[in-house]
Order: C-alpha cells, then sequence, then structure tokens
C-alpha cells in the first residue's frame, strides 16, 4: 500500500516556532550553512520534518559544547551524502571523548566541593555541640 501522506511543509515563521528557535538564529544557521533550506515556487524558505530532527541534533550538538567550526564541519559532511558517516562518527566520537573529559573534571570539581562542605559541617556541628 502506498503512503499517499503529503510531507508537511512550514514557512520560516511556523518553523521557527516549531523548533523553538527565532527567525533569526534560523537565519544565522543557515548563513553558516548548518542548515539549507529548499526554496517555494517565490523563493521562500520551506522546511520540512527532516529539517525538524536536524535542528533537533544541531540543538544537541550544542548543548554537549560542540564548537560552531565542528557544527560546520558535521553538516557538510551531512549534505554531501551517507559517504561520509565514518568522517561524522569521527566527529561525533571526539566530541563524545571531550564529553567524557568534562565529566571527569566535573566529578573531580563535586568531591572538592563536597570535600570542604563536610569540613564546614563538622565545623558547624561543633559549634552546636559546644554551646
Amino acid at each position: 500500500m502506498l503512503n499517499n501522506k503529503k510531507e508537511e511543509v512550514y514557512e520560516i515563521g511556523t518553523f521557527s516556532k516549531k523548533v523553538g528557535l527565532s527567525i533569526d538564529t534560523l537565519r544565522y544557521y543557515e548563513k553558516e550553512k548548518l542548515i539549507i533550506p529548499k526554496r517555494n515556487e517565490i523563493n521562500r524558505r520551506v522546511y520540512d520534518d527532516k529539517d525538524v530532527h536536524w535542528i533537533e541534533f544541531i540543538k544537541r550538538l550544542k548543548q554537549t559544547g560542540m564548537p560552531i567550526k565542528k557544527m560546520k564541519d558535521y553538516a557538510v559532511l551531512r549534505y554531501q551524502g551517507e559517504h561520509t558517516v565514518a568522517a561524522r562518527f569521527d566527529l561525533l566520537n571526539t566530541q563524545h571523548e571531550l564529553l567524557i573529559q568534562r565529566r571527569e573534571e566535573i566529578n573531580q570539581n563535586l568531591d572538592f566541593l563536597m570535600d570542604k562542605m563536610t569540613i564546614y559541617q563538622q565545623m558547624i556541628d561543633d559549634e552546636k555541640r559546644n554551646r
């Protein structure tokens, strides 16, 4: 059975609301070649559900702390096609390793703070007992 469902297309205002990014941000992403929207018959930007998923992916990359240059590198590879999967994997793997390193640093900082807080809590408890 054929799927006759017509793909939904969004103009920039609707798309902006759908993905939770400002129109200015979307235009910036376009300028930086992170996203390349299609154009309709009157040359207006149009987006589809694949673009929604792509923007959600970009937002996640941003949350990982990936620099915009690396996101641009990834986007270029993505738009080149599936033969770039290994290179995209390498970019994600590098970011993964950086996140693991950051997590270790955060854990060390948490341990440091907890040690100091434990000392202070003991001092507070000692002061209460000596009253």
